[in-house]
């Protein structure tokens, strides 16, 4: 066998796709209806380097692959966060604000207990404490601060893998409670409506009474009459037809408003308007909101957009929305201009899966080199955020601004979901060898036991303290909170197991990108004052 674990280790190409591939074999296994996805890469990579090591063999994939794929999992989750991210930025100051006191709590306890109960050395609880909230950043500031990188890092192997499953156990029960979830995405619908009122209001009249907005998408003056696209300013009549397009309860808000539903369809009549769903291919219309496209396709075309799908999440256009390339937006135009239309918008399937390869690479480049960064700290010391967070924080702002002059920063949706995925394996991969390596020492350390329960301790406040935090105090739903948890835990398994049991609900995502950045800073910070003690 010590020459099959040599052959591997000298193939680390090699070692990291059997890793997962064979792996993900396992992760496709469901007992009872749950599977472990992409973590069992990460567990079946731990099996496999200490079957090495019990060989003699240091069977471990090196460690600039797994920081490449930590490095395009982060930038493609933070580009396809980005618009999101910033648009619920001031409803996160709280929850942010929160974990870093939950980080300061748990090292607290860890160090009470470490050092009262359990008669640890300071680099030992500060090593735990990284395993425990599965942080490898924490692990070297840790190790760093205390002067004591073996003992930190046989904290950090032994507590390191409850911290993995423990969080996924706190992702399983908020999931449960999902279904309840309040903000859930409400889907779109359309109705032609017949005007009863006789009072000749104007439309933007109508549509201010509406707590939510809708898309009026065409107009009709009484049955036989031309159709066209109404604007704000259009003065609706008795007996005239509109289509709207919205959620129920808002289409509903309508019908109470103008009069009642009608069995007439105008979208069936496409002699004088049509509509077509059509892909955003063209570099120049990413990153523009609906308002400016709106508003160009009007004095061109006479057009206008009614829907978005983004992935399988259909969309109402309305005005802030930004556009990403990949998305299939449904327009609505004089059926002469459809053509057109479809030039200006590129309608290519390129754009569901081009990488936009000056976006990624001008974007990892710029997030390594943020998280190389070394901030000094009282005392002498400094810290980074590491490249990870780094290409976090660029993936967030280039997918928020969506253009710099002519040069597209965001990626399409489909590219995000595949550069994070093949990311995620191939770090989940590198983690999972360079931890089950050292499993061999951390258990003939002879104090593994006690470094277990701690760390299992430190992970499970952790969870019941955040679960608790943001379901009581910031109303979050399960599905969000199940992302935010994999975030605070800056673990990506956590998510890939989130994302599983809900079919890569767009929230999940979410909830991990509002929080990685702060979480991954904070862990560093409150490692660093841990292991100086």
């Amino acid at each position: 066998m010590a020459s099959i674990f040599q052959f591997l280790a000298n193939q680390p190409v090699l070692l990291v796709f059997f890793l997962v591939g064979v792996g993900m074999l396992f992760g496709h296994v469901k007992i009872k209806g749950v599977s472990l996805g992409a973590a069992a890469v990460l567990f079946f990579a731990i099996v496999i380097a200490a079957w090495g090591k019990a060989n003699g063999v240091e069977t471990v994939v090196p460690h600039e692959i797994g920081a490449l794929g930590l490095a395009l999992f982060t930038f493609a989750i933070g580009n396809n966060s980005g618009p999101s991210f910033f648009e619920n930025i001031k409803k996160a100051v709280g929850p942010m604000v929160t974990l870093v006191l939950m980080y300061v709590l748990v090292a607290g306890v860890g160090y009470v207990v470490g050092r009262f109960v359990f008669d640890m050395d300071i680099s030992l609880i500060a090593g735990t404490f990284s395993g425990a909230v599965t942080n490898t950043p924490a692990l070297a500031a840790a190790g760093e601060a205390s002067g004591d990188m073996a003992s930190a890092t046989i904290g950090y192997s032994i507590a390191y893998l409850f911290g993995v499953i423990g969080m996924m156990g706190a992702a399983f029960l908020a999931l449960r409670n999902a279904s309840a979830d309040t903000d859930k995405p409400k889907p779109v619908t359309n109705s032609t409506l017949r005007v009863d009122r006789d009072d000749r209001p104007r439309l933007g009249e109508i549509l201010g009474l509406l707590k939510e907005p809708v898309e009026i998408s065409r107009l009709r003056r009484g049955e036989t009459g031309p159709i066209w696209i109404p604007t704000r300013h259009d003065v609706i009549e008795k007996d005239d037809l509109l289509t709207v397009v919205g959620t129920e309860e808002t289409v509903s808000e309508m019908v109470d408003l103008v009069g009642h539903r009608s069995s007439h369809s105008l979208r069936n009549d496409r002699l004088h308007l049509d509509f077509r769903r059509i892909t955003v291919s063209e570099p120049r219309i990413a990153g523009k909101t609906i308002a400016e496209l709106d508003k160009e396709l009007a004095e061109r075309f006479g057009a206008t957009i009614s829907r978005v799908r983004r992935g399988d999440t259909d969309m109402l256009a309305i005005p802030e929305l930004m556009l990403e390339m990949g998305d299939r937006v449904r327009v609505i135009a004089p059926t002469s201009n459809i053509k057109a239309i479809s030039k200006f918008f590129g309608d290519s399937s390129k754009g569901l899966t081009d990488i936009n390869p000056v976006a990624l690479g001008v974007g990892i480049a710029l997030g390594v080199a943020l998280g190389a960064i070394q901030i000094p700290l009282p005392g002498g010391s400094t810290f980074g955020i590491g490249s990870a967070a780094g290409a976090l924080i660029v993936g967030l702002i280039f997918g928020r601004i969506g253009r710099i002059g002519p040069q597209v920063t965001a990626l399409p949706n489909t590219t995000c979901a595949v550069l994070s995925e093949l990311g995620l394996l191939m770090f989940l991969a590198q983690a999972g060898t360079n931890a089950g390596g050292q499993i061999a020492t951390a258990f003939t350390s002879g104090t593994w036991v006690s470094i277990l329960i701690l760390g299992a301790i430190m992970t499970t406040l952790l969870a019941a303290g955040l679960y608790l935090t943001m379901r009581s105090i910031f109303k979050m739903g399960g599905t969000q909170l199940s992302g935010l948890l994999g975030g605070a835990q800056t673990q990506p398994a956590v998510l890939a197991f989130a994302n599983g049991r809900t079919d890569g609900d767009p929230r999940v995502a979410l909830g991990y990108a509002l929080v990685y950045p702060v979480a991954m800073i904070g862990k560093i910070l409150v490692a660093t004052i841990l292991g100086s003690l």
